[in-house]
């Protein structure tokens, strides 16, 4: 299983202005956390006029919206090589749980605006969510298909998926005494196993 790396000849390319735009809000948040970040330093940074900004995105926390989509679509496996879907699903999910706690801009979000992943939540799924659910039917479907991964609705199980994995990245530090990182990722990957795995018969 291969992380999604983008094609030779457009990273090799001069970065667009909402890449210039999004790295450059990526280093606001890293050294000054949401809450400091402006558009103005923001616009300063990628070396583009506030108006340029300011047309795409109306305010700091869209912006960073987007970013976060964009990391966690980048951190998002292949999951298209040989193997049974659930054994590749299940391993994607660890991976991507393991590389999204760990990423730092998550780490900074995490621990200096947490309420900026409240409405994420509670309220209503983000792009970068509905980007992880669209990613994980497909490979249900095959599951199921192949017989690896219980009978039901594809979208609905991909959902739950993404919830048991939001869950334990976002609570990882609060149960880190009882379960360190190591058996974090390993108690989400026998709980994702059993939950895809079809009954006995």
């Amino acid at each position: 299983m291969s992380i999604r790396n983008a094609d030779p000849q457009t990273a090799a390319a001069a970065p667009t202005v909402d890449d210039l735009i999004l790295d450059a809000t990526r280093a606001c948040v890293l050294e000054f956390g949401l809450r400091r970040t402006t558009l103005a330093e923001i616009a300063r940074r990628a070396g583009v006029s506030r108006p340029t900004v300011y047309r795409r995105w109306p305010d700091t926390k869209a912006v960073v919206a987007d970013l976060l989509t964009r990391e966690i679509e980048q951190a998002l496996p292949e999951m298209s090589g040989s193997g049974v879907a659930r054994e590749q699903l299940v391993r994607g999910v660890a991976e991507t749980a393991e590389t999204v706690r760990t990423h730092p801009l998550f780490v900074k979000i995490l621990r200096s605006d947490p309420e900026l992943l409240i409405t994420y939540i509670v309220d209503r799924l983000g792009a970068s969510q509905r980007a992880i659910v669209e990613t994980l039917t497909p490979v249900v479907l095959v599951g199921q298909h192949d017989g690896s991964i219980r009978a039901g609705d594809a979208t609905g199980i991909a959902t739950m998926i993404l919830l048991m994995a939001q869950s334990a990245v976002q609570s990882a530090g609060m149960v880190a005494e009882i379960l360190p990182p190591k058996a974090l990722i390993a108690e989400l990957t026998h709980a994702v196993d059993a939950y895809l795995r079809p009954p006995l018969t």
